[in-house]
């Protein structure tokens, strides 16, 4: 993207624009500016303070330079995002297994996890000031707890050492609060800066005019408040303390949220770097970004595929595990698709690429993940409308503590120290940590599993789901027909049954005709060459095959009678919902053969495993009553739905809805895409069509239903850890702020409190991380 000419142009009308915001502290400011954007004309605007990004909506006429200039009126920095460039992968000629195979963004397979950038100006920064202030803090508190140490005028080296923690180490908080104050609003740099900088400017008064820096003054360390005379205590341990532990809570709370993001970030970097391009017959070695659709590539063994693409000559072994989460790899040969940035293992392939840049699968499952990580549920705007609020209320707050404790008595001194503490205690940051970041480790885990959760609404949806409902093909079933049993007639031998049948169907292009035909190739081997093919209408096929003239077909007119054995084994298949050919020569029918359409080997567990999550399953096909519950007995499913018509789809969801059903969907077809949409959750297979993609809420790389059970398990656990981060956030303000009032807590170990409860959330967000696939619990 030029950002120049983005950010001059006038953007289209509702077009989505994301830009980068910096300088962002807690929630309250990420509610400051989400406020002012909102206020020009026809812009929705949604700012998220964990990921630092602005998802902005905007009618024509407005365009990236008039946001950038709101959100910097408003004392914060804002640009838009570079452009991605693949890093990561390995150059041709070099191996891609460069960490022994393992697959960096599935921790599962045995990869690693990609390390923090220890460079990142602002948390350098962040790391320096935390080391400085400890160094000088900790000598100022252990001489103000402990009288031992406190030597004569002991108070006059600790405003030395603690000059530099409030005044440097402190700044950011001091600079942020100024700006802040100039814009008309208060957020917790406020709270920090005009607590510590109280702390310190009344230590300083009582050194200078008090006599607390009178020779041999001694005071010890109380948890609580107590009544003093005011200018014979100091509080650099509050101002110093106060500074350091938010500083390290800060430091904590930035470095957790970049390791939040970590799994976007790795799928970005798992891109090839440079691509070996057939021109002309001969290798060109280029960088990737110049590969184009057409163009044809080679893959070596141990190298990662460029970009998407079928394979033209060549077969191996492809590891899918970035894709998948499966690390058992993938046989392709020619005119198998495969994924870019997915790694070969086997023998050389050469592949035309199909998709390329921001079209490849890899480029959209990342534009889904960011997608969902920058929105916001329900339920964090609850919590972001508090924080708006949050700082205000506060002050007033920490304004009727220092009133009420001179109106009962307390000293100045006492009633400005329970005023500080209140300030400090009350930070929202842990408010507005809560949900953004469980929904940053969740939806990357979700993308390392293959299951790409379109947006944080979503969650939401699969608390609240009770049904779920299954197309048959392509998601219970393989979708590809499959041979079956081979039932040769008495006085027939099964190999030349199959052998005569494989051969003749070989020469057809009907789905049944392929699966006989494969079936048969698997289990002999090469089929023998057919002559005088011929396509008989409403019959089958007939062909030649050494020297005997075979015939395969449901109906073959002008056999004999059905063997018992043929007949018998006729009607059990069409019992049992299965598709039965048969296979005549001499004018007598040798044999049978029935072929299904598959059900994939998780499917049953999966529905298993839907069970216990709550849901009723439904088989929804348009296939006949009898398939259809030969299938729906092999899964365990009891109701079905059959002979539906695609178009009809949408209406069985709206009945199953209309009689109370909270209703998922599973699908993968062009014609589940309405039904998709209609549900109050879509999952969509990744193997399926990209309408169906689209439509969905919900979309399973993986093409098996246990999927649907991780991304159902997962969205609610994601969801259960919001709630329990919020509970924490709003149960830990509303106990602290009365505590704090009543002089119950020193100001400085507010400031280690209130650090500790956003590392807190933060850290129990990231255990989000260790959440496994119900198929490897088992």
């Amino acid at each position: 993207m030029d950002t120049t000419s983005t950010s001059e142009r006038p953007i289209s009308a509702l077009e989505v624009i994301d830009l980068e915001v910096g300088g962002m502290t807690c929630a309250s400011c990420a509610a400051r500016i989400e406020k002012k954007l909102n206020k020009l004309d026809g812009v929705e605007a949604s700012v998220n303070y964990a990921t630092e990004k602005a998802n902005v909506r905007v009618p024509e006429g407005v365009s990236a330079e008039d946001l950038i200039a709101v959100v910097e009126k408003t004392g914060y920095t804002a640009k838009l995002p570079a452009p991605r460039t693949p890093v990561a992968g390995s150059a041709p000629g070099t191996s891609g297994a460069a960490t022994d195979g393992a697959n960096p963004a599935n921790p599962a397979s045995g990869g690693t996890t990609p390390a923090i950038d220890a460079e990142d100006p602002e948390l350098r920064s962040l790391r320096h000031r935390v080391i400085g202030a400890a160094i000088l803090s900790v000598p100022v508190i252990a001489m103000a707890m402990i009288p031992a140490l406190q030597f004569d005028y002991w108070g006059f080296a600790s405003l030395t050492l603690a000059a530099p923690v409030v005044v440097w180490a402190g700044w950011p908080f001091h600079r942020a609060a100024w700006i802040n104050a100039r814009h008309g609003a208060a957020t917790m740099d406020t709270l920090v800066s005009v607590g510590t900088t109280a702390a310190f400017l009344w230590s300083i008064l009582a050194l200078f005019v008090g006599t607390a820096g009178d020779r041999g003054t001694t005071h010890h360390f109380s948890f609580a408040l107590e009544r003093t005379d005011g200018m014979s205590n100091i509080y650099l341990e509050v101002a110093a303390g106060v500074i350091t532990f938010v500083l390290l809570g800060r430091y904590f709370e930035k470095r957790s949220k970049r390791q939040a993001g970590v799994a976007l970030r790795a799928l970005m970097e798992m891109g090839a770097k440079e691509v070996a391009v057939l021109r002309d017959g001969a290798e060109q070695l280029i960088p990737v970004e110049q590969l184009a659709v057409g163009d044809e590539f080679v893959v070596r063994p141990g190298e990662k595929i460029a970009t998407d693409g079928v394979v033209v000559t060549g077969s191996s072994a492809v590891d899918m595990s970035m894709l998948t989460g499966e690390s058992v790899p993938v046989e392709v040969g020619e005119g198998h698709e495969v994924t870019g940035a997915t790694v070969n293992e086997g023998g050389r392939l050469v592949v035309r690429a199909t998709r390329v840049g921001s079209d490849t699968q890899l480029a959209r499952m990342a534009k889904l993940v960011e997608d969902a990580q920058s929105g916001k549920a329900e339920i964090q705007r609850l919590a972001d409308r508090v924080s708006g609020i949050f700082v205000p209320i506060v002050f007033v707050i920490a304004i009727a503590t220092f009133i009420g404790w001179l109106v009962f008595g307390g000293s100045a001194v006492m009633a400005g120290t329970a005023a500080v503490a209140v300030l400090i205690i009350a930070c929202p940051c842990a408010l507005g940590l809560a949900t953004p970041t469980a929904l940053l480790v969740g939806t990357g885990r979700g993308a390392q599993m293959g299951v790409l959760i379109k947006g944080p609404e979503v969650l939401e949806s699969t608390r609240r789901v009770d049904t779920i409902v299954l197309d048959k093909t392509g998601t219970v079933t393989t979708g590809t027909m499959t041979l079956q049993d081979v039932v040769p007639a008495s006085g027939t031998d099964r190999a030349t049954l199959l052998r005569h049948a494989g051969a003749v169907e070989a020469a057809s292009e009907h789905p049944i005709a392929r699966a006989i035909a494969a079936g048969a190739a698997e289990e002999l081997g090469r089929l023998p060459e057919v002559t005088d093919f011929q396509n008989l209408a409403g019959s089958g096929v007939r062909g030649t095959v050494d020297g005997v003239s075979v015939q395969v077909g449901r109906n073959i007119p002008g056999a004999d009678e059905l063997p018992a054995d043929v007949a018998t084994a006729l009607e059990d298949a069409r019992t049992s919902g299965r598709t039965a050919v048969l296979v005549a020569w001499d004018g007598q029918v040798r044999g049978l053969l029935t072929v299904a359409d598959e059900v994939k080997p998780t499917s049953a567990e999966a529905i298993a495993q839907l069970r216990e999550l709550g849901l009723t399953p439904v088989l929804l096909t348009g296939d006949h009553e009898t398939v259809a519950r030969r299938v729906a007995a092999e899964v365990g499913i009891d109701e079905v739905i059959a002979e539906v018509m695609p178009e009809d789809k949408v209406g069985v969801i709206e009945r199953l809805q209309q009689s109370g059903k909270i209703v998922a969907m599973v699908g993968d077809g062009v014609n589940d895409a309405p039904a998709l949409a209609q549900a109050d959750l879509g999952l969509a297979m990744g193997t399926g069509t990209d309408v169906a993609i689209e439509a969905a809420d919900i979309t399973l790389v993986r093409g098996d239903l246990m999927a649907a059970v991780d991304a159902i398990r997962l969205s609610r656990r994601t969801l259960r850890t919001i709630k329990g981060n919020l509970f924490w956030a709003f149960a830990y303000n509303t106990a602290a702020i009365p505590v704090a009032a009543l002089g119950l807590l020193n100001p400085m170990l507010a400031g280690a409190a209130m650090a500790f409860s956003s590392v807190f959330v933060v850290s129990n967000s990231l255990r989000l991380r260790g959440f496994r696939s119900v198929a490897r619990e088992g």
